[in-house]
């Protein structure tokens, strides 16, 4: 027989008692039960979290009662809390993307499929078109806020380049023609055993081809490739390190797949491949850069810029890691879902 709860406790300290006692003994919330948690009082709704879910996760198992979705929507909610968190920040400074700015990203991602495609790719993600302009804006407006606040405060000297050069001169010395690549892997093989962040694997032909559309359409909308490798990527040795494979000798191509091999030869620095049908699995490649044989020399201008990138991209992360730690201490968030799943330990 379900207990019911009266909250008779006079004053404030009754109206705290009641709140924490609400998803336990079923005293009036003080958020609609859709809301999942809320970031400054604005809500993140628990069709928002499940909609990201089935986005950014199709191979996901949802059973209510498995440990493993529970984890998997916390981890979820924190990114939706985060973001959120964000996007606060950048309407406070007067950041917002622009009607125009979502317009152009839009059209971008939409050029290379035809109409029949683009909305398969939706549709494998959940989404519609509001949902996909909703989520440029806010990625181009979070973007725009770290532009802002992290990368226009980061500045690499000459000095500081020179210095790393000298420290790593060895690492620039190459025995033969190289390529740099990274690469994000999914495979159909029903493998529990993997290695990326999200501990995502695909266990069949279906999900696999699901799952690495779904990427490929990330990588399109300009989300971080090591980022979704390290997310992702179903190859064990890569996926920690952003999906970077480091130098491969032009000769090692030899060994591998022909139609990759071309793909990888034709490719110019910084493209990414699309996705490519290999009899391990699905690939999508990126060429990070081409590099002749010999000792590189700092007054290589690709030298300077790798060595540049690395610096620039070492702090920005560094001062990402401290500008999202203050940013959730001067937040007020609610998360009413950790709350639920604290309360339901006392019940079972």
């Amino acid at each position: 027989m379900k207990r019911s709860l009266k909250c008779s406790t006079p004053g404030a300290i009754g109206a705290a008692v009641c709140v924490s006692l609400a998803v336990l003994a079923g005293c009036s919330r003080p958020v609609s039960k859709d809301v999942a948690a809320t970031v400054n009082g604005r809500p993140i709704t628990y069709s928002e979290l499940d909609r990201i879910i089935a986005a950014q996760f199709p191979n996901a198992p949802m059973k209510s009662n498995a440990d493993q979705t529970v984890q998997l929507r916390l981890e979820a909610l924190r990114a939706l809390i985060d973001n959120e968190i964000m996007l606060q920040r950048a309407e406070k400074e007067g950041l917002l993307a622009s009607d125009a700015d979502v317009d152009a990203k839009f059209n971008e991602l939409k050029a290379p499929y035809t109409q029949e495609e683009f909305q398969k790719l939706l549709n494998q993600r959940k989404m519609s078109v509001a949902d996909l302009k909703a989520q440029i804006r806010r990625e181009n407006s979070v973007q725009k806020l770290f532009n802002k606040e992290i990368g226009s405060h980061i500045s690499i000297s000459d000095a500081d380049v020179t210095a790393f050069y000298n420290a790593n001169k060895a690492s620039f010395n190459l025995a033969e023609n190289k390529v740099r690549l990274a690469q994000i892997l999914v495979t159909p093989a029903p493998d529990s055993n993997v290695n990326n962040l999200k501990n995502d694997k695909a266990q069949n032909e279906q999900q696999a081809h699901n799952k690495i559309d779904m990427i490929d359409m990330r990588v399109r909308q300009g989300e971080d490739f090591a980022t979704l490798a390290q997310n992702y990527s179903e190859d064990g040795k890569s996926a920690p390190n952003g999906g970077d494979l480091g130098f491969i000798p032009e000769s090692a191509l030899d060994q591998a797949n022909p139609e990759l091999r071309k793909v990888i030869l034709d490719m110019t620095p910084g493209q990414v491949s699309p996705v490519l049908h290999t009899p391990e699995g699905y690939r999508i490649i990126k060429l990070i850069s081409k590099e002749p044989a010999g000792q590189r020399q700092l007054s290589d201008p690709r030298v300077q810029e790798e060595i540049r990138q690395g610096l620039f991209q070492g702090k920005e992360q560094m001062l990402r890691s401290a500008f999202y730690e203050v940013a959730r201490s001067e937040a007020k968030v609610v998360n009413y879902y950790a709350q639920s799943v604290l309360a339901s330990r006392d019940t079972k």
